[in-house]
């Protein structure tokens, strides 16, 4: 039998044309993918705004702090946004959990589709942020441009929302009266240093108990910082479309459409009676005209029955000379005409003083009661529980707070 090896040879070389040809096709079409993969990640950072804030940072000297990720790395870190990564939902996207490939643990924020001129919330967001320095304002370590939705990526605070605490009954119970009232002093802390610490002043514009993350040792850290706007130094107040969340939106911004750092106090108020009361700011289990937690709360003050509605755990194992305070600051927080509340700086330096008194209380009574009034006086030096409700509306503190903001 004779072998053909010229039909070998050609068929042999048809077969290394072939090879050669799908290698040649399959690299020209990863090659092809790959480009245009880089092409939309550039344009997205330019449709997200990228240049600009690169810019932006470069100005505030904060291009080193924040850093850039790519979507290759945030991919990586949370196993390409796997479902159990997922640490929050909720009207604005998605937060995940992921690890960098340096060990850190972070929180990834994943906005949902939104329009163009509602996504540059989260430009805003990185230029806040990236002016805040605060142990008790969330750290943003950096963010992602080259995603459809920009992406931010934050420190990681493993235990929750205070929100997730006092309102879940298997939680409340282990936060007592001193840890809450360290955490009102930790958010106030925060939110002084944002009103007139921060170069620039800034509002909130949504404090909620949903945005104060806590960590291992219940520290409080403020977060989300999508709504919130720089006030130029040579104004008090912004003109803009009110944004927040209902049961904590400051009712005179509503009817101005001007947001001032006393809405902040507003809704710093509302917190403040969530921490007493551990119910939520708008809730459905009562009648009608108590669905609003204000209302709800502000109406047994006046009636002397303020411990009827506080939650169970702090009227039991609470300072109820601290609670007292703490619930006429609260009023003064709510008040309807922004004029009449107090800023941050005075609210911060009363909790502080709040606090101070209920430590020295039993080592310096007479002291205390100079420091909170006459009307304590029978309360401080025995006249018991019975004196609450009669003394409670009356006593305020002495303090030095004449050049406060």
């Amino acid at each position: 039998m004779m072998i053909d090896f010229q039909f070998i040879s050609i068929n042999l070389g048809i077969g290394i044309a072939l090879v050669v040809l799908v290698a040649g096709s399959t690299w020209l079409y990863w090659a092809l993918k790959k480009r245009r993969f880089v092409k939309l990640k550039k344009k997205y950072f330019q449709q997200n705004g990228g240049s600009e804030l690169r810019q932006q940072l470069s100005g505030q000297g904060s291009t080193e702090r924040i850093k850039f990720f790519t979507s290759e790395e945030l991919e990586k870190a949370t196993k390409n946004y796997d479902e159990s990564n997922i640490i929050g939902r909720g009207g604005f996207g998605t937060v995940y959990k992921g690890t960098l490939t340096d060990g850190r643990i972070v929180a990834i924020k994943k906005s949902k589709m939104v329009e163009r001129i509602q996504g540059k919330g989260f430009i805003n967001e990185v230029g806040i942020l990236s002016q805040i320095n605060h142990r008790h304002v969330i750290q943003l370590l950096g963010c992602c441009l080259e995603t459809q939705v920009p992406l931010l990526v934050y420190e990681f605070i493993n235990n929750g929302t205070l929100s997730d605490h006092i309102h879940d009954e298997n939680k409340a119970s282990a936060i007592m009266w001193e840890t809450r009232l360290r955490i009102a002093i930790q958010t106030a802390e925060a939110l002084y240093y944002l009103h007139c610490v921060a170069s620039t002043p800034i509002v909130h514009r949504d404090v909620k108990s949903s945005n104060i993350l806590l960590d291992e040792e219940y520290n409080a850290k403020m977060c989300d910082f999508g709504a919130s706007r720089l006030v130029p130094l040579d104004q008090n107040q912004l003109s803009t479309a009110v944004q927040g969340t209902p049961g904590y939106l400051d009712p005179e911004s509503l009817q101005t459409n001007r947001v001032t750092e006393k809405s902040d106090v507003y809704s710093f108020g509302v917190v403040l009676v969530e921490l007493l009361t551990g119910k939520k700011a708008l809730f459905f289990d009562r009648p009608k005209e108590q669905r609003i937690l204000t209302i709800f709360f502000l109406f047994p003050l006046k009636d002397d029955s303020l411990f009827q509605v506080l939650e169970d755990c702090i009227v039991n194992n609470g300072n109820h000379k601290q609670i007292l305070k703490v619930a006429q600051l609260a009023q003064r927080c709510l008040s309807i005409n922004g004029e009449d509340r107090p800023t941050m700086k005075e609210v911060m330096l009363e909790l502080e003083m709040i606090r101070m008194i209920g430590e020295n209380a039993e080592q310096n009574p007479e002291e205390n009661t100079y420091l909170l009034g006459e009307s304590y006086a029978h309360y401080y030096l025995g006249g018991g529980e019975s004196s609450i409700a009669t003394h409670s509306m009356t006593g305020s503190f002495l303090l030095p707070v004449s050049d406060a903001r």
